[in-house]
């Protein structure tokens, strides 16, 4: 596989040589983070670092090897090269045995460190993306998985990890579809309530007369027809997680009450003169902007307030268009293996579809999509067969077979101009050209008219 730049973190105490070698990387494609002290590079370091560190030995302060050594407790993986001066090579030998990746000795030409760099960037770039697809295959739900890569997805899984053992209210904000509940659940089971229940309820789906009881119990003879008690929904997630779905719902008179047991952490259900004291978490989910009032409607302004603590928003997937082929591939060969029904690459119908719809319904629109296509359904016409079949094809192959079917389209849709095909399919600039040379494609195939043939190809190896 041909080797690309990427991303280098520079670490040289000699000024004029920092500024000679980052201008000799950025001619070579690198993107550079120049540092003269050690210190300030372990900053800007940590295991979502996407690139090399490259550092001297001999430096005032922390030395390179024991940056190294602050490095690898961060992050075992991730390459470090040393520069060493001629009396430093025993030093580096056993860093060597001891995980630096590779040592340079001074004086050196420049093609001996670019070449280091393109092949520890590559090694980096194979442990990040392992990582991720780990990532993406432990998130994945019983309903719609928190797959994907924008950045947007990125920030809202490490906000997640950040906050799932801290005792906060938390109000999740997205659109119908978007994967609210994900959230919520995932906020559960990453924290250390994982062991008690996680108890969900939709205040849109109940009617008035009954959400009350639901939420807040009630004792025997509390009412007509009171015959059993009722542990209600916020005492039975205590020590766990209660999600609530679409809070706007929620009839006035009950947001009074839900108020006063967020502000007291108790309960007195009714019926009863008994206040229980409870370990309670509220994870609540919006399809609203509840800090707009033109939106908010007669939802209470003191209770948004009380369970803003912590606001989380799901992107919709139009925001987010680069992680379709991720998605879809995954719900595809979900829905392959349940119905029965052999591997299915897309054609040209269901790609354009998958490109140009705007997905009202988010991913779970996305998700019965895929359940008809893998049926033989395509966008249109849902009697008629759209899909090419290939047995054999694996999930990340079959991914990069629709991937490159819609750069193409892409391409051929903006007569081979880069800069629209990148907009259209919401990818940045490196990711783009990262992908044309993995799959071969020449953009200016495109270009006066081009129109080659359209169907995908496989990735390279």
């Amino acid at each position: 596989m041909t080797q690309g730049p990427g991303l280098v973190a520079l670490v040289e105490d000699d000024v004029d040589l920092l500024h000679a070698t980052t201008q000799l990387l950025e001619l070579a494609g690198f993107s550079v983070a120049a540092f003269n002290a050690a210190e300030a590079a372990l900053g800007a370091v940590d295991t979502n670092f996407d690139g090399v560190v490259v550092s001297d030995i001999r430096m005032p302060g922390m030395n390179g090897l024991q940056l190294f050594d602050r490095i690898k407790a961060v992050d075992a993986d991730l390459p470090v090269i040393l520069v060493t001066g001629h009396g430093d090579v025993d030093l580096a030998v056993a860093a060597l045995k001891d995980g630096v990746y590779d040592f340079i000795p001074k004086p050196y030409a420049g093609e001996r460190l670019v070449e280091a760099l393109k092949r520890a960037s590559e090694k980096r770039r194979l442990v990040m993306e392992n990582r991720r697809l780990r990532e993406a295959a432990a998130l994945a739900a019983d309903g719609m998985p928190l797959i994907g890569e924008a950045p947007a997805m990125r920030r809202l899984r490490e906000t997640l990890r950040q906050i799932a053992d801290m005792d906060v209210d938390v109000l999740v904000e997205g659109e119908t579809g978007t994967g609210k509940e994900v959230v919520a659940d995932l906020l559960h089971r990453w924290g250390r309530r994982r062991a008690k229940p996680f108890v969900a309820l939709n205040c849109g789906a109940l009617p008035e007369t009954v959400i009350e009881s639901e939420l807040f119990g009630h004792e025997v003879g509390a009412f007509t027809g009171a015959q059993r008690r009722r542990i209600g929904s916020v005492e039975h997630s205590s020590g766990g997680t209660l999600f609530l779905d679409e809070i706007e719902s929620m009839p006035p008179a009950l947001q009074v009450k839900l108020l006063r047991v967020l502000e007291t952490r108790s309960l007195t259900p009714l019926g009863s003169n008994e206040t229980r004291r409870l370990d309670l978490r509220v994870v609540a989910a919006t399809k609203v902007d509840l800090a707009r009032p033109d939106q908010r409607g007669d939802f209470r302004e003191d209770l948004y307030f009380r369970l803003n603590v912590v606001t989380l928003r799901i992107p919709p997937l139009r925001e987010r268009r680069g992680d379709i082929p991720m998605l879809f591939g995954h719900f595809l060969a979900r829905a392959a293996e349940r119905f029965g029904r052999p591997a299915a690459a897309v054609n040209a119908a269901v790609s354009g579809y998958l490109q140009s719809h705007d997905w009202p319904g988010n991913v779970r629109e996305l998700v019965h999509f895929a359940d008809r296509v893998a049926l033989g359904l395509g966008p249109e016409d849902q009697t008629s067969t759209a899909i090419a079949r290939e047995p054999s094809a694996a999930l990340p192959e079959r991914v990069g077979l629709y991937e490159a079917q819609l750069i193409r389209e892409a391409l051929r849709d903006h007569g081979g101009d880069v800069r629209g095909a990148i907009e259209a399919l919401g990818v940045p600039r490196k990711t783009f050209y990262d992908k044309l040379k993995r799959y071969g494609i020449s953009a200016s195939e495109f270009r006066n008219g081009g129109d080659p043939d359209l169907q995908p190809v496989r990735a390279r190896t």
